[in-house]
């Protein structure tokens, strides 16, 4: 006979999880269960994923990852693409979203990479955000992913799926979030939290039809708590 039988958190609504068991039992769930997380976006240089996350802003993985292939070609390094015209990008962008804006700080990026970086793509995170294009998301993605700084990129998938964990608290801007998550989960563990929130949002915590059902967090979950129809008494 077992002497202890585990009771799901939402089956008991009354019981508060603290913060640090709640990113605790987070970051061991992933730990397991998405042991290897990482971008989806293709590239095979700092410049190659600096140009691919510039092109993702409100754009999907998929769609880069099919423009980036005929871009690279074309411009492989800095210095081809800080000699291209706006109208060159253009043409080979146009797919995405927003390619005018992208088209003009595409190029803009580049020559000031090359002009004041030398042609290297920096390490910063502000450094980063100099650069037309950038923001900080943007350098948070290229600082943690390139260079496995303790940088915690915010997207709309990070923002939602750690607001409805319960993982944030009361955050109205990515700024707030950021902020909360990087204050508790251990920072070697944060370039690889960001892909983990961002992964799960993207396939499980989806915007408008959450997968509750195929999700392994529910116990801890805020938003399963309070949806869930076995949650209340």
């Amino acid at each position: 006979m077992p002497t202890h039988i585990r009771i799901p958190a939402y089956l008991c609504p009354k019981i508060t999880v603290r913060t640090k068991e709640r990113y605790q039992f987070v970051i061991d769930w992933f730990s397991v269960n998405m042991p290897v997380a990482e971008t989806e976006l293709h590239y095979a240089s700092p410049y190659e994923l600096l140009v691919a996350v510039i092109l993702s802003a409100q754009c999907t993985d998929k769609r880069v990852n099919l423009i980036t292939p005929a871009f690279f070609e074309r411009f492989p390094i800095p210095q081809s693409l800080a000699d291209a015209s706006q109208e060159d990008v253009f043409d080979l962008i146009r797919t995405c979203s927003y390619p005018n804006n992208k088209a003009k700080h595409l190029v803009g990026m580049a020559r000031m990479l090359i002009r004041d970086f030398g042609g290297v793509v920096p390490d910063d995170v502000n450094a980063l955000q100099l650069l037309p294009g950038v923001g900080r998301k943007t350098a948070n993605v290229i600082a943690s992913v390139v260079f496995q700084k303790p940088a915690m990129a915010v997207d709309t998938h990070v923002f939602r799926v750690s607001a409805r964990l319960g993982l944030t608290r009361n955050a109205k801007t990515p700024l707030e979030a950021e902020k909360q998550l990087v204050q508790h989960i251990p920072e070697e563990l944060i370039h690889k939290a960001h892909h983990w929130l961002i992964l799960h949002g993207r396939y499980t915590c989806l915007a408008r039809k959450p997968r509750c059902k195929q999700c392994g967090l529910t116990d801890i979950c805020k938003y399963f708590r309070k949806n869930s129809p076995l949650s209340t008494p």
